[in-house]
């Protein structure tokens, strides 16, 4: 037995038993009875040892001199609780412990002969500084607070840490100076409480051997492997899960805590949106033992009516403790048969639910019957919310990963679709996280219902480009009014000519075949124009005439824009009035079942709807939601059209709106484009569909030159008589509301591209 752990130690260590015997002969001097005569007794034994008083420096004297000293220390040693204290007598920060307890002899030898006895994160430095510290108190009157917990980490006979605290008793213990002491002014102990990195200095102001420890200390142990366990697992969890090394750092802080040195802990992720059960996540070098090999499955089919009902949506931790058995009374159980295949016969699962909302499931397995039950599954109790925070954390880290991903390789995307997207996005995140080569694939969705409707500014166009001539006329009259005050000047002529040609092409705006023809005249009056009024600006003449001209090309205020801000701003207030009543109509209707939704400010507000159970797997459709959809945006498209009836007396245009849907029966598939970021229909036969759309707005009615749509109406294309009788019941609830009036007018639309056989019913709209 050695006595010495640290080379470098400013103290000479000694065992010695002086203090306690100071005492005892107190006690035989001053007392008298049973406790004087036991006391003089002790100290007649000790009296042929007087090492036991002057020290022993040498682990041979201690084991020569253990049954004296066994008789010494009994009263500090009761042996009613040797079985369950952990104690012994050693030096403070050493590994020397003798005198132990039953209970701490069983500890160590399970531990086995290897069984290294040091201090947990103690190195050669902290221990020179802190025997200096004891040093400093004692002498020199400091009150330096050196003290942190101090742990053994003992391994179990099975091979489970558990965690013991460390508690010193100095009381039998003598701090000696030698003469090799050296005596410390204040300014040196200023720079001593200011250096602790500096151990060439500790060193110098207390050399080594310079003060002799002389005595003994108590140590007492307590078990803290549970408390352990839970701050190790804090400062895990503070990283980053998906860098952990799960066995090491993972498994067995709750190996510690449920003494199972082959309990294994899993995780599965869930995604709500799919009702899935999902290995995908950023904790990824943790198995999901629910899944075992699988990616993802769904969440019923695997937990089982039972289970399901007792796991899902709720904090309670699911435990059973004989797998097998639990097997016989479910043999139904898909949870059971993977977890027997996997050689699991006990197990707790335990939800990980953070606001109401379940982000997965936490497994503990054992190989054996009984070690995991409901009563040790509250042991989780005090880690679930740590572990709850972290996972909610690495999954908000995931997300926010997978968005950026979406809205890198996608777009902005509805609500609705966004899971489809997510899981595409995990695919991918996954894959490069393996250094494995994945592309993106084009998201889509089949048999889909579509819904499309629209309100068109009606003579926009020819609003608009009339709004350009009028405004160009007044910048012509402005220029005309400058080249009039040249009189006779030479250059007049030259101008005169280049604003002619202006005035032509002002006249023959309307008319002008040219696609860019506005962009046309803006290029002919900044080369052709400009440059001369710029070569007359330094004139006197021409200055004050030059400078008002530019100022009425300002697009806020400038006169030459007027016409063309009022058509900007009726058809601004009149798209954000529709869009905005349309969008919170939309918030009423995803109350009804999700669907994807989309809209498009144009001249006008244009929308598409797709409805089905491919769009929201965890809802079951059926055709009375594509109904009700329906009849929603027969409404909505009504009350958008009676707002804009409210509205349009108030804008600087007096522009009317014609309503418009599209029924379609057949379901479709729409499949997102990754060149165009959008969502368009998919296969030959729904490309009809998109046809149909864009160009039905500006169709007439057969062999007329009426349009089918008409201000004040809504009208409904389709195809089928089954589509006329279902919209006429729509139509029938619209009257009973007092929101559609009582003609109804049956029209055949005209042949489109691919597309003949078009019906539609137009209906006047109620404005009272």
């Amino acid at each position: 037995m050695g006595i010495r752990q640290f080379e470098q130690n400013p103290f000479q260590q000694c065992i010695s038993f002086h203090v306690l015997l100071d005492h005892l002969e107190k006690i035989a001097r001053e007392e008298t009875g049973y406790a004087a005569e036991r006391a003089q007794a002790l100290l007649n034994e000790a009296v042929a040892y007087p090492k036991l008083r002057d020290g022993m420096s040498e682990g041979w004297e201690i084991d020569e001199h253990m049954p004296v000293i066994k008789h010494l220390v009994a009263d500090l040693f009761p042996a009613a609780l040797t079985q369950n204290e952990i104690k012994a007598v050693t030096i403070p920060f050493q590994n020397i412990l003798f005198n132990r307890t039953e209970r701490l002899k069983k500890i160590l030898h399970a531990a086995g002969n290897s069984f290294d006895m040091t201090i947990r994160n103690f190195d050669d430095h902290q221990f020179y500084v802190m025997s200096c510290c004891l040093i400093l108190n004692e002498f020199y009157q400091t009150q330096l607070d050196f003290g942190k917990p101090m742990f053994y980490d003992i391994p179990t006979a099975e091979g489970v840490i558990k965690h013991y605290r460390i508690i010193y008793n100095a009381d039998f213990l003598d701090i000696i100076p030698t003469n090799k002491a050296r005596k410390l002014t204040p300014e040196d102990i200023t720079r001593l409480v200011n250096s602790y990195d500096d151990l060439a200095l500790w060193m110098e102001m207390f050399p080594p051997g310079s003060y002799i420890l002389k005595g003994f200390a108590l140590i007492t142990l307590f078990d803290v492997t549970v408390e352990n366990a839970v701050s190790v697992l804090k400062g895990t969890l503070l990283t980053n899960l998906s860098e952990v090394d799960v066995e090491q750092d993972f498994e067995s802080i709750f190996r510690s805590i449920y003494r199972i040195p082959d309990l294994h802990v899993g995780f599965t992720a869930f995604d709500a949106d799919e009702n899935k059960f999902s290995s995908i996540t950023n904790i990824r070098k943790i198995k999901s033992y629910i899944l075992n090999d699988s990616m993802e499955a769904v969440c019923t089919d695997i937990l089982g009516p039972k289970s399901f009902a007792a796991i899902m949506g709720k904090s309670d931790f699911f435990a059973v403790s004989d797998t097998k058995q639990f097997f016989l009374e479910h043999p139904e159980s898909e949870l059971a048969h993977q977890f027997l295949k996997q050689n699991i016969h006990s197990f707790i699962l335990a939800p990980v639910v953070k606001d109401g909302v379940t982000l997965g499931i936490l497994e503990l397995t054992s190989p054996r019957p009984h070690e995991l039950n409901s009563v040790n599954a509250h042991k989780l109790d005090t880690v679930m919310p740590f572990l709850v925070n972290t996972i909610d954390r690495q999954i908000s880290f995931m997300q926010n990963r997978i968005q950026a991903v979406i809205q890198n390789e996608y777009t902005t995307l509805h609500p609705s679709v966004q899971w489809k997207f997510r899981k595409e996005a995990q695919k991918y995140i996954e894959r490069q996280e393996h250094h494995l080569e994945y592309n993106l694939r084009e998201v889509v969705f089949d048999e889909v219902y579509p819904l499309y409707g629209q309100i068109d500014i009606k003579g926009s166009s020819n609003t608009r480009n009339l709004s350009i001539q009028k405004d160009l006329h007044n910048q012509l009259a402005a220029l005309m009014l400058i080249v009039e005050m040249m009189d006779e000047m030479p250059e007049q002529a030259a101008y005169m000519e280049k604003l002619q040609e202006f005035e032509t092409l002002t006249h023959n705006f309307l008319t002008l075949v040219r696609t860019d023809t506005e962009q046309y005249i803006q290029y002919f009056i900044e080369s052709k124009i400009h440059p001369l009024l710029y070569s007359l600006q330094s004139s006197p003449i021409y200055s004050k005439a030059i400078a008002n001209y530019f100022k009425q090309l300002d697009k806020t205020n400038g006169s030459f824009y007027t016409y063309r801000r009022k058509y900007h701003t009726t058809v601004s207030i009149t798209n954000q009035k529709l869009a905005s009543l349309l969008d919170a109509r939309q918030t009423e209707a995803q109350q009804m079942f999700p669907h994807y939704y989309e809209r498009f400010k144009t001249d006008g507000v244009e929308h598409n709807l797709y409805i089905g159970s491919a769009i929201s797997p965890k809802y079951a459709f059926a055709k009375r939601h594509l109904h009700n959809l329906r009849l929603w945006q027969l409404q909505t498209l009504c009350e958008m059209e009676q707002a804009h009836h409210q509205l349009k007396s108030t804008l600087p245009y007096l522009l009317e709106v014609t309503t418009l849907i599209l029924a379609f029966s057949s379901s479709l598939s729409i499949r997102f484009r990754m060149d165009e970021k959008r969502f368009d229909v998919d296969g030959t036969y729904n490309a009809r569909f998109e046809i149909v759309k864009k160009r039905i707005d500006k169709a007439y009615i057969k062999d007329t030159s009426e349009r089918i749509c008409e201000p004040g109406k809504i009208t409904i294309v389709y195809a089928s008589p089954n589509e006329e009788t279902e919209y006429r019941g729509y139509i029938k609830t619209m009257q009973d509301r007092r929101l559609l009036g009582n003609k109804i007018e049956v029209l055949e639309v005209e042949d489109l591209q691919s597309v003949s056989g078009l019906k539609a019913l137009r209906i006047n709209i109620l404005h009272e």
